[in-house]
């Protein structure tokens, strides 16, 4: 699945045109980009949670010339999938469930 994708469902569901849903789609894909970049972590109680780890620095190798370079320590961005999520995902076709991401009644979403 694309974002063109993720737009037009979107946008079918909200009935919001395809234009103002690519807006709401990109402002979020950047809301979340900077939240990262300050290295605030973003949670989606019942889908999962995106933050940032650190990584160590290494020694590479150029596979052209083989010389041996250093990498520097970064942050990377990670995701973490909820609970919920992955036994939707897990759970065998026949049962055909919804995905509840407002259950009062699930421990996981208050």
């Amino acid at each position: 699945m694309t974002k063109a994708d993720i737009v037009d469902i979107l946008a079918e569901g909200t009935g919001l045109t395809k234009l103002e849903t690519a807006a709401v789609v990109d402002g979020m894909i950047a809301t979340i980009s900077y939240a990262l970049k300050k290295g605030e972590p973003v949670d989606f109680r019942g889908f999962g949670r995106f933050h940032t780890v650190m990584r160590a620095p290494r020694k590479g190798r150029n596979p052209k010339s083989g010389v041996e370079v250093e990498i520097p320590a970064r942050r990377m961005p990670v995701f973490r999938v909820s609970k919920l999520l992955r036994d939707f995902v897990n759970a065998p076709p026949e049962a055909d469930n919804q995905l509840e991401l407002n259950d009062e009644s699930n421990p996981e979403m208050v």
